[in-house]
């Protein structure tokens, strides 16, 4: 499996391919969050919304290996290719890594002026969501 950080250059040399063009690159968006695997409805609960997102953005965890695996889906298109970003490059990782990762292709693809302020906020809450999930695995591994 590569790294978090080969992963992440993946991703920009894909969105580099698109150029500034922004209405390509939100398409492009919507198209990773076709690709996520299908979402069981019985997770679609309250308890598995992630806090901060305008839009619906539902988030499961699960640990095999020492490594968490995510579950997301979203009610809407571009919302749900950002959390399939997030877990392309966090999943199957482990706690520490997910915690140390510094995930600079968020800048690096001009997200922030691609998404606008509102979906900037709620893409800073799945991160901080998906790295409370982290430490408290982490915490678990180290109580056990």
């Amino acid at each position: 499996m590569a790294d978090i950080n080969q992963v992440q250059e993946e991703i920009i040399e894909e969105f580099s391919i698109l150029g500034n063009d922004r209405e390509s690159t939100i398409f492009y968006i919507m198209e990773l969050g076709d690709k996520l695997p299908q979402f069981p409805d019985e997770h679609r609960i309250d308890d598995n919304l992630i806090k901060g997102c305008q839009s619906k953005v539902w988030l499961v965890t699960e640990m095999t290996n020492n490594r968490i695996l995510f579950h997301a889906d979203s009610n809407t298109d571009i919302t749900k290719g950002l959390i399939g970003l997030l877990i392309r490059v966090l999943s199957g990782r482990t706690p520490e890594e997910i915690l140390q990762a510094d995930l600079y292709f968020i800048d690096k693809i001009g997200m922030g002026d691609i998404i606008g302020s509102q979906r900037s906020n709620g893409l800073a809450s799945m991160i901080k969501q998906m790295k409370l999930y982290a430490l408290a695995y982490q915490s678990k591994l180290k109580t056990s």
